[in-house]
């Protein structure tokens, strides 16, 4: 995973730590390895080379020129944001810079992002705050004009079966995973690990007529990786009904029985509709929900091409 986060923008772009700005924001959709992200940036900015010191101390979130918060886990309050007012005034202890690193800032209240707004735009000489957020939009306008924004793309899906490859080297379902996860490590590996868990309830999903309880349970598990599965099977449904299954990282009877079911028109359709349900999700929206207004449009594409043809 380290190999995979030092390939970002972010981290070279840490590497070249003269030039780092008062104020970074880090865009990077895997919340759950986003953190690990910002400290890899922490180190780098520090010149901290693996192995030593600085960078064991990093990792363990005790160097004292480096402050990680909050607590992994938690979310910055306005109690916390006052401590780091009056700790941004104290000298560095080890070099002549000291880096806040604040995780998680799409979950910072508006209220606490403003407490923060004068000393990010005008810290202390030698101070400098690196914040990550898995989207622009949970962040304040003001805010966001006072950072220098850097957005890590999506990895590719090379780049996570690879980084797969390391990690879980002999576990099966590595490309399915790889293909599924759009991008996203952790995603990827909740499809791995989720023993295909996530492509049977998407199969089921995607086949079955009367899916309610079935997002009654979707929305109890709150997986992503259930609706990323799900595009996967669409996307390789579709390329079954175009006569491209070259081209599908599935090849099953679930695929063929979806591909038969729906169609090319009304899979371009769906793909697009689940593009849409993860977008929602992305702003917290209700997991069975947006499951079934998924079902009920796909459903309703279907029968709209039905008549057509």
């Amino acid at each position: 995973m380290r190999g995979l986060l030092r390939s970002t923008n972010a981290y070279k772009t840490f590497c070249r730590s003269g030039d780092a700005a008062h104020f970074s924001l880090v865009l990077f959709p895997d919340e759950r390895n986003l953190r690990a992200l910002l400290k890899e940036c922490a180190k780098a900015f520090f010149g901290a080379e693996d192995g030593s010191r600085a960078a064991k101390l990093i990792d363990a979130e005790s160097y004292s020129d480096c402050i990680i918060l909050p607590a992994a886990g938690g979310k910055l309050t306005a109690e916390k944001a006052s401590s780091i007012a009056e700790e941004s005034i104290l000298r560095p202890v080890e070099g002549d810079k000291k880096l806040f690193v604040l995780d998680a800032f799409h979950t910072t209240t508006p209220l606490v992002q403003n407490k923060l707004l004068k000393l990010l735009e005008e810290p202390p000489e030698g101070v400098f705050f690196l914040a990550g957020a898995t989207a622009a939009h949970a962040v304040l306008p003001t805010v966001l004009s006072r950072a220098n924004t850097v957005t890590v793309p999506p990895f590719s899906e090379e780049e996570i079966a690879a980084a797969l490859d390391r990690t879980h080297a002999g576990e099966a379902g590595i490309a399915e995973a790889a293909a599924a996860c759009g991008g996203i490590y952790s995603v990827a590996e909740d499809l791995l690990f989720g023993g295909g868990e996530d492509f049977r309830l998407a199969a089921r999903f995607l086949t079955e007529d009367h899916v309610e309880a079935l997002c009654r349970e979707i929305g109890e598990k709150k997986r992503v990786s259930f609706f990323a599965a799900v595009r996967l099977l669409l996307r390789d449904a579709l390329f079954t009904a175009s006569g491209q299954q070259r081209y599908a990282a599935v090849r099953s009877a679930e695929v063929r029985a979806i591909a038969a079911r729906f169609g090319a028109g009304a899979l371009a359709a769906a793909l697009s509709f689940t593009a849409q349900a993860e977008r929602e999700i992305q702003f917290n929206a209700n997991f069975a929900q947006a499951a079934l207004t998924l079902a009920l449009r796909m459903n309703k594409e279907r029968g709209i091409w039905q008549t057509l043809s």
